[in-house]
């Protein structure tokens, strides 16, 4: 009988004493600062839900429900990004389990499929898809904040260049304001930066579970008629698989006019996921921060289950309420909200609608105070976790070396905070975060897959590597993942060609990046 190899039976223990074999006649490295277990079971469960919910749940509905024109096809597209995430949050248990290392997704990809795999996904994190998620996030919080203090808006400039969005203006001066706070608060520890995760996710799913509760007290019989019928009768309408949907297909050159295609339902819910998938990502920022969490191998899997979970269980919930409050389209004389719908909600701000119908005009209120909360718990749990990311990859050699070391009092990773912050910033001013995010929302599936397939890979490569939980259902329900995300990517290729080709060119910049990067040594080669 063979025994294991050190390596095979904790390869955690295995890269720790690489990388301190590597670097043992360096006594400075040596004595550097670890990581502190800040967070138990509840705080890491805290940051998958409070990074996942953001403004876009709120938002959303309206566009998909445009592109459906089907109730039933709404809720199933968001069965569809339910049955994705758990899927991907429980393969990703096996990896986070198996290495609890500090960046997580990116040591996956650098394990499973190479260095280069896990480079291009932190190139791509740090350019758009954290930096764009928080500047994004943060001037949604500036905006609603403008409902309580109306000089607080995206059309009051402070400084401004030219005709277009770059400048400062008040929205996104509340947006740096907020996020230089949080890096603040985060550059003082893990545990504080986990304390305030803790109490703002807290308050945000007591705000999404008061939307639930709306949907008990305002039903709305117009909207029950529209949307359900008798019998259910209406709420299939539009669903079946022989029934044809017309929807626009956006251009991916500038200055071209979009067309129109017709498709059926499987392929109109598929196209809608760019909506529901992105109100649903960052659920595997817990993985980044690994190194700081107690009982890793247990409490990542569990945290990745049970807050993905809880979250799309409440999403799915909410979109019920919103079928029950409000018609889908309009409806004939009916009062002056009600009579928009879902589809036609105003600035797409289908939650406050609802909130309207229950409460008046205190609901507009009402539901920004919901959103602050919600925001500003997004931007902190965004914040905390990317930094981690840069920080492995400094460790490895391919980020700035100042980025790589931790601070010796707080044990946080403070350059790495601070280096996200500035990058954040400026893509506040310049306006063009929303369009960048667009642009990713392709790039951010393919990882996902990626990161599947790196599993396979690994129980080939490793099959002796401690596992502590292995991912359920594994192999049908990983390699599921795999084959609905993949159709997904391909309808989006060929419907959404401006949110799939731009993704593709950010991240194949980051190719020669890589090999630039390494060759002109700009701090030690990579470590493994």
């Amino acid at each position: 009988m063979n025994t294991p190899t050190k390596e095979e039976a904790d390869p955690s223990a295995a890269l720790r004493d690489d990388n301190q074999s590597a670097r043992k006649d360096d006594k400075s490295v040596e004595a550097a600062p670890q990581f502190v277990q800040g967070m138990g079971l509840f705080s890491a469960t805290a940051l998958v839900m409070g990074s996942m919910i953001g403004s876009g749940i709120f938002l959303v509905p309206a566009d998909m429900s445009r592109t459906l024109g089907s109730p039933a096809l709404l809720i199933a597209a968001w069965l569809l990004t339910a049955a994705m995430t758990i899927i991907g949050a429980l393969s990703y248990g096996e990896l986070a389990a198996m290495m609890p290392k500090a960046g997580g997704q990116y040591v996956y990809l650098r394990e499973g499929l190479g260095p280069i795999w896990g480079f291009l996904y932190g190139w791509t994190l740090f350019l758009v898809i954290q930096t764009g998620t928080i500047a994004a996030v943060g001037v949604a919080f500036g905006k609603f904040l403008g409902v309580f203090f109306p000089a607080i808006s995206g059309d009051h400039w402070l400084w401004h260049v030219g005709k277009g969005h770059v400048g400062l203006n008040t929205a996104n001066l509340v947006a740096i304001g907020i996020l230089t706070l949080l890096t603040v608060i985060n550059s003082l520890g893990v545990k504080l930066g986990s304390m305030v995760q803790n109490v703002f996710t807290s308050a945000k799913v007591l705000a999404l579970l008061g939307v639930v509760a709306v949907g008990f007290i305002a039903k709305n019989a117009a909207a029950l008629a529209d949307n359900f019928g008798k019998g259910w009768s209406q709420f299939w309408y539009g669903a079946g698989l022989d029934q044809v949907h017309v929807i626009s297909v956006g251009s991916f050159w500038p200055g071209t006019v979009d067309s129109r295609a017709i498709v059926g339902a499987l392929t109109a819910v598929a196209v809608v996921q760019v909506g529901s998938l992105f109100s649903s990502d960052s659920w595997n920022n817990v993985t980044f921060t690994a190194g700081e969490i107690r009982n890793p191998k247990k409490n990542l899997p569990l945290s990745l289950a049970l807050g993905t979970g809880v979250v799309l269980l409440l999403y799915v919930l909410c979109n019920f309420v919103y079928l029950v409050v409000l018609p889908l389209g309009g409806v004939e004389g009916a009062g002056t909200v009600v009579g928009r719908g879902i589809q036609y909600a105003a600035q797409d701000r289908v939650a406050t609608a609802v909130m309207e119908v229950a409460f008046g005009a205190m609901g507009a209120k009402l539901m920004a105070g919901a959103i602050l909360i919600s925001t500003f718990g997004c931007v902190n749990g965004i914040l905390l976790s990317g930094a981690r990311v840069y920080y492995a990859m400094s460790q490895d050699g391919l980020f700035f070396k100042s980025v790589g070391k931790l601070n010796e009092k707080t044990k946080a990773p403070v350059n790495s905070l601070w280096v996200q912050w500035g990058w954040t910033c400026l893509l506040c001013l310049s306006g063009s975060y929303g369009d960048l995010l667009d642009y990713v929302i392709f790039a951010v599936l393919i990882f996902y897959i990626l990161t599947i397939v790196a599993l396979f890979v690994l129980r080939v490569k490793k099959p002796r590597w401690h596992r502590p939980y292995k991912a359920f259902g594994f192999p049908f329900l990983p390699a599921l993942y795999i084959v609905m995300a993949t159709w997904v990517s391909v309808v989006l290729l060929r419907y959404k060609p401006q949110y799939t080709w731009p993704g593709l060119i950010l991240v194949l910049i980051g190719v020669p990046v890589y090999f630039v990067w390494k060759r002109q040594g700009v701090v030690p080669q990579l470590k493994r």
